[in-house]
């Protein structure tokens, strides 16, 4: 293994929302992108900061699109964007070799070895044919497939594949990597696995990563930031520290009759969402806390509809949550 993968403390500096200049990754003002008639990104805005970022949207809302205007593969119609401080599309050759990318399609060449690959992969990033040689082995290794580094890619299975994908990314030591839905075709303990390994890039390397998902737990559990797109838009962008956490509210789940807890909960002015045999109970002007008073607001109104409490807590917000409430 080489210096190159030395183990760098993690920086967790990760306000997205107040970063300093020096500290922006990705920087994208009111850009927009048109194909023909179709909109893929309108007037996005955001920066994304250290760490681990996830790209989240459902298909269609434009994550694609916006790797690659990040690579300088598009120029966007509007707006700017800066990646490393540099515009990807006029400094293409620059940023590229700052910046790895794993694709979410699986075309690999499946006569090649891995090893072929991810040496010629480090040789278009600029690497000597003897480094680019060195670094996809250290990179292969790293990602678990050193004894499998040359079988042909085409004897390989879906998780492998996923994991040559990742080697390419990061053989020549770039500063940020792409990785677009890295989970796809995974089983659930290839899944945990792939996402364990990003976990350790994203910290361990020094590396910072950008992951394009859809799924909002592998989001939770990975990323330390999130950029929430919603046809093209960006409608919700931050520290998960600060998209997620305490909530405004109670959250009262009973054995019986909701509605009628629900209804003595508002003819004392209380706000109230109902979900089954859940209830999310606030206050108007709540200002983020818990009002004094409305615990024992929850429990008068079981009293007095007499049904049982299954469980009452302070309300917290889920990822789930935010995305729901942006209607992403």
């Amino acid at each position: 293994m080489t210096d190159h993968f030395s183990p760098v403390p993690p920086n967790r500096e990760v306000l997205v929302d107040h970063l300093n200049s020096a500290s922006i990754i990705v920087a994208a003002d009111t850009v927009t992108r048109h194909f023909g008639p179709v909109t893929a990104l309108d007037g996005a805005t955001f920066r994304i900061g250290p760490g681990i970022t996830g790209l989240l949207g459902a298909n269609g809302a434009g994550k694609t699109t916006l790797l690659g205007l990040l690579l300088g593969l598009h120029r966007p119609d509007d707006g700017s964007l800066r990646v490393l401080g540099l515009d990807p599309f006029t400094a293409g050759p620059e940023v590229r070799s700052q910046v790895g990318y794993s694709p979410e399609h699986h075309l690999l060449p499946p006569d090649t070895r891995a090893h072929d690959l991810v040496r010629h992969i480090a040789e278009v990033h600029g690497l000597p044919r003897q480094a680019a040689t060195a670094r996809a082995s250290d990179a292969l290794w790293q990602v678990g497939l050193g004894e499998e580094r040359y079988r042909p890619i085409g004897t390989m299975s879906t998780g492998q594949r996923q994991r040559v994908k990742l080697a390419q990314a990061i053989a020549h030591d770039p500063a940020l990597i792409l990785l677009d839905e890295p989970t796809d075709g995974l089983d659930p303990v290839q899944r945990d696995d792939m996402l364990a390994l990003i976990r350790r890039v994203g910290t361990e390397f020094g590396i910072h990563v950008v992951i394009s998902s859809h799924l909002l737990d592998e989001v939770e559990r990975t990323c330390d930031s999130a950029v929430i797109l919603r046809a093209g838009m960006v409608v919700a962008s931050g520290p998960l520290s600060q998209l997620t956490g305490q909530g405004t509210g109670l959250l009262l789940e009973v054995d019986d009759r909701s509605d009628a807890v629900a209804e003595l909960l508002r003819s004392r002015g209380l706000t109230v969402d109902v979900d089954g045999l859940r209830l999310v109970v606030s206050t108007p002007d709540a200002g983020g806390e818990i009002a004094v008073g409305l615990h024992d607001a929850a429990r008068d109104a079981v009293v007095g509809a007499g049904v049982g409490v299954r469980r009452l807590t302070n309300r917290t917000v889920s990822l789930e949550d935010v995305f729901l409430e942006v209607g992403a």
